[in-house]
């Protein structure tokens, strides 16, 4: 599966642009602002309904529209055509579209175009909160498995209705415990699935994200993940009971899968402390690209890899490393960003491989 073409409307600082991609390597080059990135969060919107950076879907429309549209063209390994569109008009919900057929739920378009996304944001993960990195987790889980995405959406549902139930009772000096324990039910049956889940990805997670980074730092350092969680050891009915006079004095949750979180370490140490820019960026490509591995062997075919601005901050046997990874014929799809002709010019000389390089901005937008 590639994406083959690429029409946005609106879309950033796009007017209009239209694209025909190689089912290999796509190369974005330009200076900072001429709208290399923006490129890659179209093809993002695509697969996961959502912008990778903003959480507000009218900010992306172009300055002066009243819209955006993105449409993408995949093309599959039995020849057939899939047309997905995006359109987010102002003071209107959002519009997802297979096939000129429009989505109930964006839940049920997740998955079906698997993508990975590295990006320097992503060192946010080590140096942000415990919820950027459930988040993730969540994401990388929903795209292969249809009823974790449910039963986390059910979840957090029970979860705002049980939050809310806590900040009434204290508001109005009144309890009914039968009435929270209609929530904890639902929360306790959906959490200990989550967290089962959970914990047999990371599993099988763990070993492909230690194998890519000993690749990319020639084997001279360690790396781990821990699962960090309040259900280990224990059951979330047994937590619930022993935290419910916090909860109420709380008048929120203060227990439960929701509190999950992931400890990224360096040869032992947290490499949010002790890893340096270079390392800290080493680890957290390391985990995109276990993520690409791992979604790979699921769903049986390569996802979409975009690869944002790559060479800052790591050194050239590293992004060396890397590129001569993604040329492997276990890769796929992949798009580029990076502001030297030069040096992405340089690079694929020396490599056979079918590559597209796109200069911007176009030539209707200079």
């Amino acid at each position: 599966m590639y994406l083959q073409k690429l029409l946005l409307v609106g879309f950033k600082n796009y007017l209009q642009a239209e694209f025909n991609f190689s089912a290999r390597i796509n190369c974005f080059v330009g200076n900072n602002g001429t709208g290399k990135t923006n490129l890659l969060d179209s093809i993002h919107y695509l697969s996961f309904c959502k912008s990778f950076f903003s959480s507000l879907d009218t900010q992306n429309i172009r300055h002066g529209d009243d819209l955006f549209a993105i449409h993408g063209t995949f093309l599959r390994g039995d020849d057939t055509t899939d047309l997905v569109q995006c359109i987010q008009k102002k003071q209107q919900r959002k519009r997802f579209l297979l096939n000129l057929t429009e989505y109930d739920r964006l839940a049920d378009h997740i998955g079906n175009f698997p993508l990975v996304m590295i990006s320097p944001y992503d060192r946010d993960l080590i140096n942000d909160g415990s919820e950027l990195r459930r988040k993730y987790i969540d994401s990388v889980i929903s795209q292969f498995d249809k009823f974790y995405l449910d039963d986390l959406i059910q979840y957090n549902k029970a979860l705002f209705q049980r939050n809310a139930l806590l900040k009434s009772f204290s508001e109005q000096q009144y309890y009914d415990q039968t009435m929270i324990e209609i929530w904890d039910e639902q929360m306790i049956k959906l959490g200990e699935k989550i967290f089962a889940k959970r914990q047999e990805f990371l599993e099988r997670f763990i070993p492909l994200f230690q194998e890519y980074f000993r690749f990319l730092s020639s084997g001279s350092e360690t790396v781990g993940i821990r699962y960090i969680s309040q259900l280990a050891g224990t059951t979330f009915r047994d937590l619930f009971s022993g935290a419910l006079g916090r909860d109420r004095a709380a008048q929120y949750c203060t227990v439960g899968i929701h509190k999950d979180d992931l400890e990224f370490l360096l040869d032992d140490y947290p490499v949010k402390k002790f890893g340096s820019q270079g390392q800290q960026k080493s680890f957290v490509i390391a985990i995109k690209l276990a993520q690409f591995e791992y979604t790979r062997k699921v769903k049986g075919f390569k996802p979409i890899l975009l690869l944002d601005d790559i060479f800052d901050k790591l050194d050239d046997l590293r992004v060396s490393q890397l590129i001569k990874l993604v040329s492997e014929n276990s890769f796929g799809q992949v798009f580029i960003t990076d502001t030297s002709h030069e040096r992405i010019k340089a690079v694929f000389e020396s490599m056979e491989i079918e590559h597209s390089i796109f200069n911007l901005p176009l030539p209707a937008e200079a």
